[in-house]
Parts: structure tokens; C-alpha cells; sequence
């Protein structure tokens, strides 16, 4: 286990699970977090043992509130405050948005297990993520136009990709909280568990991933994540061009023979 308070990293085998880890802040971001997160992606990327990983919250009640509003408020760092100019302000968003594609550019599946409240940055830092389950009690919003604020982690360019334009705006704008049902009504989440059970799943679909063969894992992440912003007739071209390097196909004669084997 690495620890940077903020943000836990265990490893066990192949699977690594990253845990946000102010449970007395609801697990709401600081300056730690941030740099938690960005040190843990990082950490990742360098053992390629790892083949896995999930994303959660400590404590029951929450994934992540989002920023951390008593630092804000404070005039803390991310406040508009400490913005400073125009070009300050943007490096500095931009900089905590790269945090957050770290980890849908990894190599690896990255499962969020949402445990609870999923907001603001929370809920902008699992649409990075590949797959989202959540528990029963699980809620969502993106609270930060009553606050005076775009949202501006992310999510107004992915959540639009997850569940379509129309009911992006609708939350986006309204900051409206949502429940695990409609969450997964709306393709939010793919499945939704009793908060004892949600973690056990996300182990259960880590270690079904992690058996598989890691490059083509890569290859079909990477196909569908380009997919997202990249014309059909373009995105065909890429996908033969990703299967054929990652060496797509070279065992299908001995896997097809293993398979009618079992029938």
C-alpha cells in the first residue's frame, strides 16, 4: 500500500484499488487529493502488473462530495480568488483536468465503485472511469451552477457522451440530485448493488478483466474511448490498425479448439 493520506493505492495481485480517503470531508478534494490522485495514476502506469483497477470512497456515505467548499469559501486554491488572471486560471483547470484523464487514458479498466454521495468533482472524475456501479444509496448531481459556477472537471463534454445532450443539460444546468435508479435509468451506471455487496462486484468484474489478455484489453479501451470523438469511416480505419498491433487473432485457432472443447 503507498498513502498519501488523500488518496490510498493497494495492490493485491492484479488489481489495484485507489480509495479517496477523507471520510471526514465526505471525501470532498483539497490540494492532497489532487496531488494523491495524480501520483497514484502515475503509479499505476509504472507497474504493469497491474491489469485492474477500482476507484472508491472511504466510509459508507460517500464516493466524493466534490470540491472541498470550507477551502473554497476560505479563498483556498480553486476559489476564483486564487484564480488570478485569465491565463492562470485556465493552466490551473486545465492542469486538474489532465489529473482526471489520467485515468481514462490508462492502460487498464478503471471500475468506480460509487458508494454513496457522488458529486461535483466526484461525480466528474467517475465519468473518466470505464465502467460505474454504484450502491443502493448512492445519489449524483453536479451542483455547481446554483453555486455561480460551470461545471468545468470535464463533464460537460463526457456526460453528453454517457447519456446523450438532452438529459446532460438538464442536469448540468439544474444541478439537480439524482437517485442509483435513475442513475441507472439513464445508462449513468451499469449496475447498482446493496451498499455490502458493492465492492465485492467490482472485485468480482475486476478479476473477469484481469484474466484476460492485457494488450487487447488496451486495445479495445483504446478503440472505444477514440470511438467518442472520431467519425465512423475514421473509427473502423482505427480499429484495424489498434486490433493488428495488439496481435489480434493470433490465437484464435487454439482458443476457437479450447472453446468447442468445453461445449
Amino acid at each position: 500500500m503507498t498513502d498519501n493520506s488523500a488518496v490510498l493505492l493497494m495492490i493485491e495481485g492484479t488489481i489495484a484499488t485507489v480509495t479517496l480517503n477523507r471520510p471526514e470531508a465526505m471525501n470532498a478534494f483539497n490540494q492532497d487529493s489532487y496531488r494523491g490522485l495524480m501520483e497514484t495514476a502515475q503509479k499505476i502506469k509504472e507497474t504493469p502488473e497491474i491489469r485492474c483497477v477500482i476507484l472508491t470512497g472511504a466510509g459508507e456515505k460517500s464516493f466524493s462530495a466534490g470540491m472541498d467548499l470550507k477551502m473554497i469559501a476560505g479563498g483556498g486554491s480553486g476559489s476564483a480568488a486564487a484564480m488570478g488572471s485569465y491565463r492562470e486560471g485556465f493552466d490551473r483547470l486545465y492542469g486538474l483536468k489532465s489529473i482526471f484523464t489520467m485515468y481514462e487514458e490508462l492502460a487498464t479498466p478503471v471500475i468506480a465503485a460509487i458508494n454513496g454521495y457522488c458529486f461535483g468533482a466526484g461525480f466528474e472524475l467517475s465519468l473518466c472511469c470505464d465502467i460505474r456501479m454504484c450502491a443502493e444509496h448512492a445519489q449524483f448531481s453536479l451542483p455547481e451552477m446554483p453555486l455561480g459556477v460551470v461545471p468545468d472537471l470535464g463533464s460537460t463534454q463526457r456526460l453528453p457522451r454517457i447519456i446523450g445532450p438532452g438529459y446532460a443539460k438538464e442536469l448540468i444546468i439544474t444541478g439537480r440530485r439524482i437517485n442509483a435508479q435513475e442513475a441507472l435509468r439513464l445508462n449513468l451506471v451499469n449496475h447498482v448493488y446493496p451498499k455490502d455487496q458493492l465492492l465485492a462486484e467490482a472485485k468480482k468484474l475486476a478479476e473477469e478483466m484481469a484474466n484476460l489478455n492485457p494488450r487487447h484489453v488496451e486495445a479495445a479501451k483504446r478503440a472505444v474511448n477514440m470511438s467518442m470523438s472520431t467519425p465512423l469511416d475514421w473509427g473502423l480505419r482505427l480499429e484495424t490498425d489498434i486490433c493488428l498491433g495488439a496481435g489480434s487473432g493470433q490465437s484464435f485457432g487454439e482458443e476457437a479448439k479450447k472453446f468447442l472443447q468445453k461445449k
